[in-house]
């Protein structure tokens, strides 16, 4: 992707780049919307991702290209989201914002091509990729130092002010803190990470529904909305709760009465999937794989039921998957509303047992699900 990215760049704007930089995408492990909400979540880095190259420019424009040939415009002096075709560069530009605004001085614009190898739409985060990547080669080539929490927040913050996705931190961290066969933990309360040691012999399975998602267009943003009418609903009985991760089970069923049904199953979810993340930390550390995929496929139940965040395209390959032999269990991964599907399977799952799913969800839904597998990478880096 190195050589992609030089080669794009030198096509492009006639000269070779002067920084690289490379960023994971990303699997939600388990903690599905708990992140803005302030609870904990778990995710890995993938070996897929984003990879840019930049060069500074003797004026203070700022030209982007991708490599389907999009080329955009923009301007240090009024940086302003696109819309449409061009509306990818708001997350490189929207990091650029915040870095000006973080006291990052740029005395000229730069040129940047992007490339990726990961799945776009498929809930694996391209957007927190681009962040990430655009923000270490910018700091290295502008002179501005940050750490890997400091670099996600000016991810999250890019996304949630200037792209207007009110994201949490777990894109991003996960990103910024990858290790290789490793997890990445995030207290989104704190924001503080950690990571564990992926268990041997065990593997990612993606398997990407191809049915679209755009979450700044979705519902998302009404999720948003519902986990917060619904904390407020409970900080009149709880006054001392900050989020709806501070609420436990016992005390979200005596304010049941409290309000209706749609945002007493939207806080479930939330509650219930704190509980989750921690049954599967402990079963993690017991080596019991059996209970993680147990924790695993109830995430995605609720999902489907409580947060409503699921289609039927997921619900089917989560099916499939969580009867096949060799699969720990599966759910969805990332916001949902179309995306992909995270199985976790044992060494022996195989490509033969991926295409019978595959083949089986073409038939059901005239669609073909593109199928990856992957592993825990290394997080956002320096070229």
């Amino acid at each position: 992707m190195e050589a992609k990215a030089t080669e794009l760049f030198t096509s492009t704007f006639g000269s070779a780049p002067t920084q690289l930089a490379f960023a994971p995408g990303r699997i939600e492990f388990i903690g599905n919307h708990t992140d803005y909400n302030g609870g904990l979540v778990m995710g890995a880095a993938v070996t897929e991702g984003i990879t840019v190259a930049l060069g500074k420019r003797s004026d203070r424009q700022i030209h982007l290209v991708s490599e389907q040939g999009c080329q955009v415009e923009a301007h240090l002096d009024a940086l302003e989201p696109k819309e449409g075709s061009a509306s990818w560069t708001n997350y490189p530009v929207g990091v650029t914002k915040v870095l000006l605004e973080s006291g990052m001085s740029m005395d000229v614009g730069y040129n940047i091509a992007v490339v990726s190898d990961l799945p776009v739409g498929a809930g694996m985060s391209s957007s927190a990729a681009i962040e990430l990547a655009t923000a270490y080669a910018l700091a290295s080539m502008f002179g501005y130092d940050a750490d890997k929490a400091g670099f996600a927040r000016i991810g999250r913050k890019a996304e949630n002010e200037f792209v207007g996705m009110p994201c949490g931190i777990l894109d991003q961290g996960v990103s910024a803190f990858g290790e290789p066969d490793h997890l990445v933990r995030i207290d989104c309360a704190t924001e503080t990470f950690s990571t564990t040691p992926m268990p041997a012999g065990t593997h990612f399975w993606i398997f990407n529904s191809n049915k679209k998602h755009a979450l700044v267009d979705s519902a998302y943003a009404d999720r948003f909305r519902e986990c917060h009418d619904a904390l407020a609903q409970l900080q009149s009985r709880y006054a001392e709760a900050r989020s709806l991760s501070d609420i436990t089970a016992d005390q979200l069923e005596a304010a049941k009465g409290d309000f209706d049904d749609l945002l007493y199953r939207r806080a479930s979810h939330i509650v219930g999937e704190n509980a989750r993340v921690r049954a599967v930390e402990s079963a993690l550390l017991a080596g019991d794989l059996v209970a993680v995929g147990e924790a695993l496929t109830a995430s995605h139940e609720s999902s489907r039921v409580n947060f409503e965040n699921s289609v039927p395209e997921l619900d089917f390959l989560v099916h499939e998957l969580s009867k096949a032999d060799n699969v720990f269990g599966a759910r969805l991964t990332g916001g949902g509303f179309g995306g992909a599907v995270m199985a976790f399977t044992s060494a022996d799952f195989d490509l033969q047992q991926a295409n019978v799913i595959a083949q089986a969800y073409h038939e059901q839904f005239d669609l073909a699900a593109t199928v990856i597998r992957t592993r825990a990478g290394a997080g956002a880096t320096l070229l």
